[in-house]
């Protein structure tokens, strides 16, 4: 319904956010029918009536479950306010998640005691429950525990290695064992070969380079077929658009629409394949003085290019100059493929200028000489054929032979006849003078731009590390005038007056939506600091009960790294959405901990009870989310919304009932 409102449409995003949503959905009523059943099994509670016992445990559980609810919607909801083009494409999530919440509550306070009654109405109170019938995980656990809470040496031992196998497993990020991506690949049946020969090349030539380059497409295994469009635009999708090749046109360009086997047919994904075709056509290409570019459907938002670099300054032609250079630098940066730029090298341009006076005494007019040159070189409809066989009229085209017009010799030997008949060379009445073609000058918000193109392949395929790297480069640079190169990410210079870089692409989504998702997360952390803090009243154990949001890091980095997967920005979110849970369950083991202590139990005994009778729920709750995520776990888009929480739920799950005990004990011992 809520989707409804918002106008989303069914699609890939939407149904998956529907399925994180039934993960996180059952997770209030779990807490609720758990501790319903362990209520049946307390010797206090024999010989009560069902709706008694059903009502105390629901009870018992109301408020930390209605503070855990909104912990969760605190956790998730920040996220829809991600801005940029990632931004409507990701907000489903947290928006449908949010409400889900809110249904997950009111069910386990309406439904699940009703239903629970219904079923268990029949049973009597059983109250057999008893710490000797504990399971021997249980019974460990509790041993181990009150070592930790009853010597400090083992406490401090605990902790100090939990936090160095955090900071080991963050490491791994600086190691480039786990590579941070916006979004991973996708698997599609297709991608383009965007070829540009130098200027000037003819569309004969163009076409030849295109047909050697689709004779080695001819023998990938992977590949149906293939389609060579030379002059002329391949057919193009949204990423065409955004890269506006709708716009190509001309002799000396040329693409080739590849078509693979469908996915179930082969084992290779495209992107592999595009990988393993790239450096073969790239070779070909280059024998031929020719840029070629491998475009693939976009998992995302479409960008111009992976790495786009502007260069904006104060003289169009320095701004070449620096371009030309840092052109070079992508070329020679390992990693960068595809290296390209938007200038047109210098085409010569002739200029017929005719001597009005001569043309007046031969008795030829300027019209008449430049009808004669229009109609030689580029040819001109002159009349109609009426042709029986002919539905409409068939138009008269009229134009010199290829080999009489392809050079200006060709042109200035036209004879034209004046009014007397007499037949005089276009030689005779005009001058040809030899100059340079204009060039397409860019511009973005008004500024004159020059752009530098890349793509990124190897053994790291994002954008990220092949920025720094070039950003190192490029600050060595020497340009005119001595002075450093200013990189912008996110903005325009604002000033043109000196040579200035921005980058663009797939970089500036990812700058943008990282610095988005962190924003987001810091929000989440002050909002679940606020309920907390309103709920226990006290401004020190909201750090406790969040103490297990990094420790979910434990297990979702080496988890990418198993999965061989990117850090992602669907990683992102499942790390911030996991957080909430995370809390909920921290929130569940210090609220019983106060119910113990309120009851008389010792601090020691009462943090020790927490984590082995808490534990159970905490559990169940975390192989929900677990389920309801492994249905996207092999999705190449939101595999790392499914790593970060299923990793992110076992680490945090099994480390919180250490943790927080032990913190919980420390800061309430202080107190």
């Amino acid at each position: 319904f809520i989707y409804y409102c918002f106008g989303y449409t069914l699609n890939r995003v939407t149904l998956f956010a529907l399925i994180f949503c039934i993960g996180i959905l059952v997770d209030d009523p779990i807490v609720d029918v758990e501790n319903i059943i362990r209520h049946f099994r307390l010797p206090k509670n024999k010989g009560r009536s069902v709706i008694d016992v059903i009502v105390g445990a629901v009870n018992e559980v109301r408020s930390p479950l209605i503070l855990a609810t909104f912990t969760v919607i605190a956790a998730i909801l920040p996220l829809a306010f991600v801005r940029g083009l990632m931004g409507p494409y990701m907000r489903p999530i947290p928006v449908g998640a949010s409400v889900a919440m809110l249904f997950s509550m009111a069910i386990a306070f309406i439904i699940t005691p009703w239903t629970a009654y219904h079923i268990l109405g029949r049973k009597k109170v059983a109250g057999e429950e008893s710490s000797e019938k504990e399971d021997i995980f249980t019974q460990w656990y509790r041993k181990v525990m009150e070592k930790m809470i009853r010597f400090a040496r083992w406490r401090w031992a605990f902790l100090g290695g939990t936090i160095l196998l955090l900071f080991l497993m963050m490491s791994l990020f600086a190691f480039k064992v786990i590579i941070v991506k916006m979004l991973p690949f996708d698997n599609k049946s297709e991608f383009q070969v965007v070829v540009d020969m130098p200027e000037g090349t003819t569309l004969e030539e163009t076409a030849h380079v295109t047909q050697k380059l689709g004779q080695y497409l001819s023998t990938v295994p992977e590949v149906t077929d293939y389609q060579i469009y030379v002059g002329i635009a391949c057919p193009y999708n949204f990423n065409g658009l955004v890269r506006h090749y709708f716009l190509r046109r001309g002799p000396n360009i040329a693409g080739i629409q590849v078509n693979l086997l469908s996915k179930g047919k082969r084992k290779a994904q495209s992107h592999d394949i595009a990988k393993r075709v790239r450096p073969h056509l790239t070779k070909i290409a280059q024998q031929y003085k020719a840029r070629i570019k491998i475009a693939e459907i976009p998992p995302g938002p479409p960008v111009l290019q992976t790495l786009v670099a502007e260069i904006y300054g104060p003289d169009y032609e320095e701004q070449i100059q620096v371009a030309k250079k840092i052109l070079k630098i992508f070329e020679d940066t390992e990693g960068v493929v595809d290296a390209d730029w938007y200038v047109e090298e210098k085409q010569p341009k002739y200029t017929f200028v005719v001597d009005k006076e001569k043309a007046a005494f031969s008795g030829i007019s300027t019209k008449d000489i430049v009808s004669a040159l229009k109609v030689a070189s580029g040819g001109e409809v002159v009349g109609l054929a009426h042709l029986p066989d002919e539905r409409e009229d068939v138009p008269i085209f009229l134009q010199f032979p290829r080999k009489e017009r392809s050079h200006i010799s060709d042109l200035e030997d036209i004879y034209l006849s004046n009014a007397s008949g007499k037949m005089i060379p276009i030689s005779e009445l005009v001058k040809v003078r030899k100059g340079v073609r204009e060039q397409n000058i860019y511009h973005k918000n008004l500024k004159p731009v020059v752009y530098v193109t890349g793509d990124v392949a190897g053994a790291e395929e994002s954008p990220v590390y092949a920025i720094l790297k070039l950003k190192k480069s490029i600050k060595t640079l020497k340009i005119p005038g001595e002075y450093e190169i200013q990189q912008y990410s996110t903005k325009q210079p604002f000033l043109t007056n000196k040579i200035a870089l921005k980058w663009d692409g797939e970089w500036h989504i990812t700058y943008e939506v990282f610095r988005d998702l962190g924003l987001a997360f810091a929000g989440v952390l002050i909002l679940i600091y606020i309920l907390v803090v309103g709920w226990f009243r006290s401004f020190t154990i909201p750090f406790t009960i969040m103490s297990p949001i990094p420790l979910s890091l434990i297990g979702i980095i080496p988890a990418h790294a198993l999965m061989g997967a990117f850090f992602t920005a669907t990683s992102m979110i499942g790390f911030i959405a996991g957080a909430g849970i995370v809390v909920r369950n921290s929130i569940i083991l210090g609220d019983f901990i106060e119910m113990r202590l309120k009851e008389g139990m010792t601090l020691e005994k009462a943090v020790v009870d927490a984590g082995a009778i808490r534990f159970r729920p905490m559990l169940l709750t975390a192989l929900a989310v677990i389920v309801g995520a492994s249905v996207i776990l092999f999705d190449p888009i939101f595999q790392g919304l499914a790593i970060s929480l299923m990793a992110g739920e076992v680490s945090s799950t099994l480390f919180s009932r250490m943790v927080v005990p032990i913190l919980y004990y420390l800061n309430r011992k202080r107190d």
